[in-house]
């Protein structure tokens, strides 16, 4: 037992409040950071669109070597600089990049939605080991407490007020409450290990609850407010217009398209040549190909846009769950603290009558047992309000380290973006992308 005792009370010297916690689970989360790559590399395909509006200029260089038998054989080497750009492709291009500039928002909602889900992680591992800490601190007193209990039969037992069995039922007891004492600790040492995973480090010593974030007055408010800064619903919407521009690009397919060829040559015999050229594309039969895209396209809009409705209900789901997992708990917690105040005046009252001889040593384990009980409760009813107000919070997309003021420096998605939205090569928009990189700690 002394080992499993130590592991709850190792950790830093310094008092750590939830604040803390969430300011580090925020630094510190690897799925935070997976997930802002995952939103640069949208950035890119930004990049990549525009790209397409731009000529494209190649270097081209062969050689060949001829010989059938008959004429002499035959090398030959020439080398080619080509330029190429679309002139005009129904708007396709253009609308590509409407397309990932609207992937990109989806992509930055989704991140809020990760950091929503980081955040209340943290809440709940914090509340976790603070709740363990509690359980088994009241099972150190219980152990003492009951100690006391046995003592006292056994001094009663040696002048013949009480029985063998009421010791057995004592030292019984005990046992139990040992045993209790150290299932609590290895679900702190459990609790210790999700909060490592969530915040970065074992926890210190936890100081308490500041001050708790502002609500909603009532749930319809909360829930119309949710519809309208959820990024969950803002990631869908986002992707309902991408495959409006999708649905564009698969129509925009079907017309005509024109390109323009310039290239310069020379060939190892002396031989210079220039050309420019356009080229008229325009498909009259693919099959049925080109159609199929339109259709699938149209498809895949309708998919999104029921997605949309999905998941604003889903939305309003949560709210309302949430909601009432915070109206039971508060309630769970005016009964809970009734039940400790009527437990304790019972546990006095039966270990007074107890020492008069009007009750048995079983009498006021039991009254022990009762209070034990509602303070246990009470400890998981308290941890269960506190989630439930940042869970709340989460289900109306506000659990952000903006909206809980945590007063620290936070990612900007739009740094990386604006450096590489005009696909820079090397320029001052590329030595600007460079120290974004650095800044990140990509480069």
């Amino acid at each position: 037992m002394s080992a499993m005792m130590a592991v709850g009370s190792a950790g830093a010297s310094w008092a750590e409040t939830l604040t803390d916690a969430l300011i580090l689970a925020y630094r510190n989360s690897d799925l935070l950071e997976q997930n802002r790559a995952l939103l640069r590399a949208a950035d890119e395909d930004v990049a990549q669109a525009v790209a397409s509006l731009r000529p494209v200029l190649a270097f081209i260089a062969d050689a060949g070597y001829t010989d059938n038998g008959i004429t002499a054989a035959d090398f030959s080497a020439s080398v080619a600089l080509q330029a190429s750009l679309d002139l005009y492709d129904g708007g396709a291009n253009r609308i590509a990049i409407d397309s990932a500039k609207e992937s990109v928002l989806s992509t930055r909602a989704s991140l809020i939605s990760v950091e929503q889900q980081v955040l209340l992680s943290a809440v709940e591992a914090y509340m976790a080991v603070r709740s363990a800490n509690e359980t088994v601190a009241l099972g150190q007193s219980n152990v003492r407490l009951i100690t006391e209990q046995l003592r006292a039969a056994k001094d009663r037992f040696e002048v013949g007020d009480v029985t063998r069995t009421d010791v057995s039922l004592a030292e019984s007891r005990l046992a139990t409450a040992q045993s209790n004492l150290v299932a609590g600790q290895g679900a702190l040492a459990a609790a210790r290990e999700a909060y490592k995973l969530v915040i970065g480090d074992y926890p210190g010593t936890l100081s308490g609850i500041a001050r708790l974030p502002d609500l909603p007055d009532s749930l319809d408010e909360a829930r119309a407010l949710a519809v309208r800064t959820h990024p969950d619903i803002d990631a869908q919407q986002r992707s309902v217009k991408v495959s409006e521009f999708t649905l564009l690009r698969a129509r925009a397919a079907r017309g005509p398209s024109l390109s323009a060829t310039a290239r310069l040559s020379a060939s190892d015999g002396g031989v210079n040549a220039n050309s420019v050229g356009l080229t008229l594309n325009q498909t009259l039969y693919s099959g049925g190909a080109l159609k199929s895209v339109e259709r699938q396209a149209l498809a895949a809009l309708e998919a999104s846009q029921s997605g949309l409705h999905r998941s604003v209900r889903l939305v309003e789901q949560e709210v309302g769950n949430s909601w009432a997992d915070l109206a039971v708990s508060t309630a769970q917690i005016l009964a809970s603290d009734q039940r400790i105040r009527a437990a304790q005046l019972a546990f006095d009252g039966t270990k007074e009558e107890a020492r008069l001889g009007a009750r048995t040593t079983l009498d006021v384990l039991d009254a022990e047992q009762e209070l034990l009980d509602a303070r246990t409760d009470r400890i998981q009813a308290e941890n269960d309000r506190i989630v439930a107000i940042y869970a709340v919070l989460a289900s109306m997309g506000l659990l952000t380290v903006e909206h809980l003021n945590l007063g620290i420096p936070t990612y900007d998605p739009a740094d990386y973006y604006n450096s590489v939205k005009n696909a820079p090569i090397s320029s001052p928009q590329g030595d600007k992308l460079d120290r974004v990189l650095k800044a990140i700690g990509q480069n």
